[in-house]
């Protein structure tokens, strides 16, 4: 999904739970989307005046005043925007209370990760905050990555990846211009921890450079000492 600019889709998180924040967070920014986090109120205000969401996850119990008055406070500033309730209560007035004060939608504590990103998908898409791209095409510059058909090309060029390679380009492209670092690159693609061998990383990267810049303007950079970004080529 993108912004009608065709800019990613920009979700704000408010949750006092700093943890489950950057597990929601991490989530979405693996969608490609950009996100802005805050702990409280206060800060939801602020970052939605600065920030523009197109979507907002919001916890009823925050520190400093509860989330439907955190809502009251973001539709005075973004009336149409999408809001998705987070909360531990479970109870049918509950619910009822933050749907009438004008929450779009409501999961409860404990929940999956798809469920949210699956709900925020669907109020972004109704909200017409943005447009739905091809759901299996990720573009970035002139490289063009299907993960239906696997098919990679760059200037119309086909490539040939092995599996992980594949695994490794999608997961570099579903986030363009964020760094990711080693650790977070092994979890994602090896979905477990190679210990010692974290240079497995730097020779996949490697492998893709061969294939994919090779010959053109470099797409996949290093940052020293944090890790691997992806951008368009100049």
């Amino acid at each position: 999904m993108l912004r009608p600019d065709g800019t990613a889709v920009r979700v704000l998180v408010v949750d006092d739970e700093a943890s489950l924040a950057e597990l929601l967070s991490m989530a979405l920014r693996y969608e490609g989307w950009q996100v802005h986090s805050a702990g409280d109120g206060a800060g939801a205000l602020r970052a939605a005046r600065e920030f523009r969401p197109d979507a907002v996850i919001l916890d009823v119990m925050l520190p400093d005043m509860d989330g439907l008055t955190v809502l009251g406070g973001l539709r005075r500033e973004l009336p149409e925007v999408p809001v998705l309730f987070l909360t531990a209560r479970d109870a049918v007035e509950d619910r009822i209370a933050g749907l009438t004060a004008g929450g779009d939608d409501y999961v409860t504590k404990p929940f999956s990760l798809e469920e949210v990103v699956a709900r925020l998908r669907g109020l972004i898409r109704r909200s017409g905050a943005a447009q739905a791209r091809s759901e299996s095409l990720l573009v970035v510059g002139d490289l063009t990555l299907d993960e239906d058909s696997h098919e990679v090309t760059r200037g119309g060029d086909s490539i040939h990846l092995t599996a992980t390679e594949f695994e490794l380009l999608r997961y570099l492209m579903r986030n363009p211009r964020r760094v990711l670092s080693k650790a977070q690159i092994l979890d994602r693609v090896w979905s477990y921890d190679f210990g010692g061998q974290a240079n497995v990383v730097e020779l996949y990267i490697s492998y893709l450079r061969r294939k994919i810049d090779a010959g053109r303007s470099p797409m996949i950079h290093t940052r020293r000492g944090a890790g691997y970004l992806i951008k368009p080529g100049d």
